[in-house]
């Protein structure tokens, strides 16, 4: 004869079970002061050796764990371990699975302590080294991870979990190290350019000014030119200003051996048409002049033949004078471009008025 088999029953509805259950009720109803099952079967839960309460709320959280409720399994664990089990046993399994509980819940100091008082019990305890090294995995404590693998497989050689750990550990621990290599080289070499520029600002009468405006707009930086086997050729952003029309031009990487006007030429009139900002048609290559005001206030014209070097070295104050040079704000240089005529003559008057002379 064939009997009917019960039906398969699942975790989640097992773990229900126990919810409703008042021996694993986790909170209490509103009634459990008048319900005597419920007052009954809550102290029958704590009724017994200390070993059979712990070995119970164990079993407890076990299911709970293999449903993936790490937090009710953990508080069944604690219960556990609250009731002091005199078994080690009892007592490791309790704190090695609520070491599991936790690094689930990525709590990993508290996967540490556990783990210790669980090696204090058992220092040939293969769990607690094994998780253990996740925690400190996570942890990014590398060193410590491979520290607590090897001592497991010092007497638990074959161990797979702890094995791949170890190996995991230690290739993390490589690529860490690498990029803190890595991090820095770099920078030690940005350091290193940085006094090489400030080296080269100093023999090129460039002086440095700090801006008021800390949030410049300027994306381009002074840099050595890449292209110069020496890497001594100096390669900086130039303003031009238009104070006539309060406009603006920059040219980003102006190298310093190369005429302005290489660049003058490509911007103005007759090889491009006129700007549009130029109403009266009066910017034109063979019409402009170029200036340059040093940090005393020292007015220099700019011959379109001159390098940015010479112009550079024009701005170095004479002999037995207070230092001066070009100044560079934003990390940028500027130069003022006017119109042959009034317009350059009435710059430099109200320039000169400005400056007091």
């Amino acid at each position: 004869m064939t009997f009917p088999q019960p039906a398969e029953v699942s975790i989640e509805e097992k773990l229900k079970a126990f919810d409703d259950a008042p021996l694993f009720m986790k909170s209490l109803p509103d009634d459990a002061l008048d319900n005597p099952v419920v007052s009954a079967l809550q102290s029958l839960a704590y009724e017994g050796t200390p070993d059979e309460i712990a070995q119970n709320f164990k079993e407890q959280g076990n299911e709970y764990f293999k449903g993936k409720r790490y937090r009710e399994a953990l508080g069944f664990y604690t219960q556990g371990v609250d009731a002091k089990p005199t078994d080690p046993v009892v007592l490791e399994a309790l704190l090695c699975n609520r070491a599991a509980c936790n690094l689930e819940l990525q709590n990993y100091g508290s996967v540490l302590k556990d783990c210790s008082k669980a090696l204090a019990l058992n220092h040939k305890s293969s769990k607690a080294y094994y998780r253990s090294a996740l925690a400190l995995v996570a942890l990014e404590r590398f060193d410590d991870a491979i520290d607590c693998c090897e001592r497991c497989l010092g007497f638990d050689k074959d161990n797979a979990g702890v094995k791949g750990v170890h190996e995991k550990a230690l290739k993390l621990k490589e690529t860490k190290e690498r990029k803190e290599r890595e991090k820095l080289e770099k920078l030690q070499r940005e350091q290193q350019e940085k006094r090489r520029l400030v080296a080269a600002f100093k023999e090129r009468n460039i002086i440095v000014v700090d801006s008021p405006n800390a949030d410049s707009e300027i994306d381009y930086q002074p840099h050595f030119d890449p292209e110069d086997p020496t890497g001594a050729t100096l390669i900086l952003p130039a303003l031009f200003l238009y104070p006539q029309y309060a406009q603006t031009d920059i040219i980003s990487e102006f190298v310093e051996d190369t005429p302005f006007s290489a660049h003058i030429e490509r911007m103005f009139p007759p090889a491009v048409p006129p700007p549009s900002w130029d109403a009266n048609a009066e910017y034109s290559v063979d019409r402009i002049v170029v200036y340059a005001v040093t940090h005393r206030r020292r007015v220099l014209k700019v011959g379109k033949k001159m390098t940015l070097r010479d112009v550079l070295r024009a701005a170095a104050a004479k002999e037995g004078e207070p230092r001066d040079g070009l100044e560079l704000k934003d990390g940028c240089l500027s130069f003022v471009v006017l119109a042959k005529g009034d317009v350059e003559k009435k710059w430099i008057e109200d320039f000169k008025k400005a400056r007091g002379t």
